[in-house]
């Protein structure tokens, strides 16, 4: 079975930046489309950002495109979310996920890490 870790998460300043990654063990990486969502204190779960099983396509949220970057390392069966540029408003945590398809819904997603906290505060 498929199992995800996050990694990467931090206090920042704001305009700073940090990469997330999320590692996966018991099958390739690469069989599956990954998601990044985030969850602030209070507030639902919202999407941010997703790449395709197939063709590597990724898909950004309007609040993060241009910031951040979704790529895939199959060789370290890893997948990456780089931030730059962050704001206050970036602060929750970061979930990885995994499905069939690159999709904004969290319901299609199968797998799921545990999450790391990203605080981007001066």
């Amino acid at each position: 079975q498929l199992q995800l870790v996050e990694s990467g998460g931090g206090l920042v300043q704001p305009g700073g930046s940090l990469r997330l990654s999320c590692a996966a063990s018991g099958s390739a990486l690469d069989n599956y489309a990954i998601g990044w969502f985030r969850q602030a204190p209070g507030k639902e779960r919202e999407w941010v950002s997703c790449i395709s099983r197939n063709d590597g396509s990724t898909y950004y949220a309007d609040s993060v495109k241009g910031r951040f970057t979704i790529s895939r390392e199959n060789a370290k069966n890893t997948v990456y979310l780089q931030m730059n540029s962050l704001k206050p408003e970036d602060t929750a945590v970061y979930y990885c996920a995994a499905g069939r398809s690159a999709t904004f819904t969290p319901k299609w997603y199968t797998y799921w890490g545990q999450g790391t906290q990203v605080t981007v505060s001066s």
